[in-house]
């Protein structure tokens, strides 16, 4: 058994960690809320203008959607959606894993890069076969998550866009956790480009919607379908971020219970050595008071 400055050495030790766990579960908690009420505010209408995005491009002529023309997938990009920073369960490692399968199983025997946003899908790519070649793509664009805003995603977006229309990718996917609560992270594996056609479910005829455009259809889809992609990728974005910081306050909770339950049980042993050590000296006493008798 441990003496008694070891457990009370490894009890403070743990109280130290618990205080710590606590500390940035509250902080998550706080920059949850925030990150919550952005992406469930921005949800309803980045679905809808996909929606519209997706009949749009469905009605148009080979040579007038661009972003929507499917090609032979000989190239394709995956957008790998991370964090910066650990501590938050499986939320990157889940991301990184999808990445993998997907160009091991479904792409195999394509050419495919990982673009990673988020030092943590970095770490894990860089060094590999599906880092990022050449100087097309952005090799820092971890840096959004010091400031996420509109603009500083449009650029990344821009920058996909332009490399699908010059076909040095022919397919790019998102792939990120969408948030659904604190507790809760679905791994989604998003088309970006090309654009889908509306789904149509089994047993149904496609309905398609008849648009009047004003003031006409070439200025709607010039205007509208960046619009509609730079929102998409924003959208994966803020889910992200929300499901990081609900993945980190869930995982500093249980962090902090585990805390508990290790001080707790170390608490008893150290008292049952402490009683331990006064009942030896008890008797050691007696033996010795006896022994002068």
């Amino acid at each position: 058994m441990a003496n008694l400055k070891e457990i009370r050495n490894r009890i403070t030790s743990i109280s130290s960690t618990m205080q710590i766990t606590s500390a940035m579960k509250m902080v998550s908690a706080a920059k949850l809320r925030k990150a919550q009420d952005a992406v469930t505010q921005m949800r309803p209408y980045a679905l809808k203008l996909q929606e519209i995005l997706s009949n749009l491009s469905a009605s148009l002529d080979s040579n007038e959607g661009i972003y929507s023309k499917e090609r032979e997938v000989k190239n394709v990009l995956l957008v790998s959606i991370t964090s910066n920073r650990g501590l938050c369960g499986g939320f990157n490692s889940n991301v990184i894993k999808t990445a993998k399968h997907l160009a091991e199983t479904e792409y195999q025997g394509c050419n495919v890069t990982v673009l990673s946003i988020g030092k943590k899908s970095n770490d894990a790519f860089k060094n590999t076969e599906l880092g990022i070649k050449g100087t097309l793509l952005p090799r820092h664009a971890e840096t959004i998550w010091d400031e996420l805003t509109f603009d500083n995603s449009s650029e990344i977006a821009e920058n996909l866009m332009l490399q699908f229309e010059e076909s040095h990718q022919d397919k790019i996917v998102l792939i990120y956790n969408q948030f659904k609560n604190a507790a809760i992270q679905l791994i989604q594996e998003e088309q970006f480009l090309p654009v889908l056609p509306p789904k149509v479910e089994e047993g149904k005829t496609t309905s398609t919607t008849d648009y009047i455009f004003e003031p006409n259809k070439e200025s709607i889809i010039e205007e509208m379908i960046p619009k509609s992609l730079k929102t998409q990728l924003f959208k994966a974005l803020l889910d992200s971020q929300a499901s990081e910081h609900g993945a980190r306050m869930t995982a500093m909770h249980k962090a902090t219970d585990n805390a508990q339950d290790i001080q707790d049980e170390l608490k008893l042993v150290y008292n049952k050595a402490r009683q331990a050590s006064i009942t030896n000296e008890i008797l050691e006493i007696v033996a010795g008071a006896e022994a002068l008798g």
